[in-house]
């Protein structure tokens, strides 16, 4: 067959993004992820000199030893980086599923910082004949300094393409049924394989519902996350049937002296124990995939303070991850962003008919 690259099948990809992470939990790893992910003026909305000095005359020279413990004590032996196991893990089964119904499209995995970089499998994504991508953010709810910093990088990379392919955006899913559905089957799974059963929220256990912050200012500039965040919140206890009383939305994560969205995750446990609430169930619906923030600050950090604040009970719950009520959300998600697009691989008779085609438009030129 001629191997003419305009010639080649014509594919369908679906590009699953999501924030990066260390290559290894060493100081040096984490200051370069650390390095390119807050120099990105969609992070960090400080002028570009002063933020300069800050970051690496103070921020990287202090923080890069202190993380790199935190992700050594979540790091999975023989498999890495959470984040990035998990993530892979949901690319694959999202293509195998779409395999299993007859579809012949491309899934792949790409980072905002870090490897795989969004440039690298955009090449090689090109490189199998893409020719048309949807691009599906692992952030549920969204955020500039998340999914439009992912879809900036997207963006320049394509931008240097002489033959672009056609794009579609999954902008946010925060209130999809089948998002919701996941999320409420990961929590009921999790209470029904634990000892003590579902809270007993009569006496005064509580569910968390804990977010990544953002600074303040985000919210008063227009940034739509905290109030999808609060909605994300909202369908899961009404789907868990709970009161508004019984779960709490919250936000994690803060940095520096600014005022975040509140209220914050740690305080919040805290006064939970000083006031003699025995027990807490902790989830974080934001995160489809777990990560330092959630194993290492709310699964372990966040349980120390409660259980020293008065707390008898802590149960945290574990992100998504590989659920396949979760896989199967993806592929609800992604196939109606689908809609009108080849989800298979051209048959022969069609390749054909594009190499005679292409043999016509040869002979008109000469």
């Amino acid at each position: 067959m001629n191997q003419n690259p305009h010639l080649r099948p014509s594919k369908t990809a679906i590009l699953l993004l999501n924030l990066g992470t260390p290559s290894a939990p060493t100081p040096k790893a984490v200051r370069a992820y650390l390095k390119e992910f807050l120099s990105d003026p969609r992070v960090v909305e400080i002028p570009r000199v002063i933020w300069w000095c800050i970051l690496n005359g103070i921020i990287l020279p202090i923080r890069s030893g202190a993380s790199a413990k935190k992700y050594a004590s979540i790091w999975l032996p023989k498999l890495g980086s959470p984040l990035m196991h998990y993530s892979r893990l949901q690319a694959k089964e999202l293509g195998e599923r779409l395999a299993i119904q007859g579809h012949t499209i491309l899934v792949d995995l790409a980072m905002r910082y870090g490897r795989p970089s969004t440039q690298e499998v955009l090449e090689g994504l090109k490189a199998q004949g893409m020719e048309r991508l949807l691009l599906v953010p692992l952030y549920p709810q969204y955020s500039a300094t998340t999914t439009a910093s992912s879809f900036d990088e997207v963006f320049r990379v394509l931008g240097g393409w002489r033959d672009q392919p056609e794009l579609r955006l999954v902008k946010h899913y925060h209130d999809h049924p089948a998002y919701i559905s996941a999320l409420r089957d990961q929590v009921l799974s999790a209470w029904e394989n634990d000892g003590n059963g579902r809270p007993d929220f009569s006496k005064g256990d509580r569910f968390i519902l804990s977010f990544h912050g953002l600074p303040k200012r985000n919210l008063m500039k227009g940034d739509p996350y905290h109030c999808e965040c609060l909605k994300t919140g909202r369908l899961l206890g009404e789907s868990l049937g709970l009161e508004p009383g019984q779960y709490m939305v919250t936000f994690q994560s803060r940095f520096g002296k600014a005022e975040w969205l509140k209220p914050y995750t740690a305080p919040t446990i805290e006064k939970l124990g000083k006031e003699g609430c025995r027990r807490i169930d902790i989830f974080c619906p934001g995160f489809p995939a777990d990560c330092l923030e959630t194993l290492e600050e709310i699964a372990m950090e966040a349980r120390e303070i409660f259980l020293e604040h008065g707390g008898k009970d802590y149960h945290y719950i574990p992100c998504l991850n590989s659920n396949p009520k979760w896989i199967e959300a993806l592929d609800q998600i992604a196939s109606q962003h689908l809609l009108g697009w080849p989800l298979g691989s051209e048959s022969e008779a069609e390749l054909i008919e594009r190499d005679q085609r292409a043999e016509l438009a040869k002979a008109r030129i000469a």
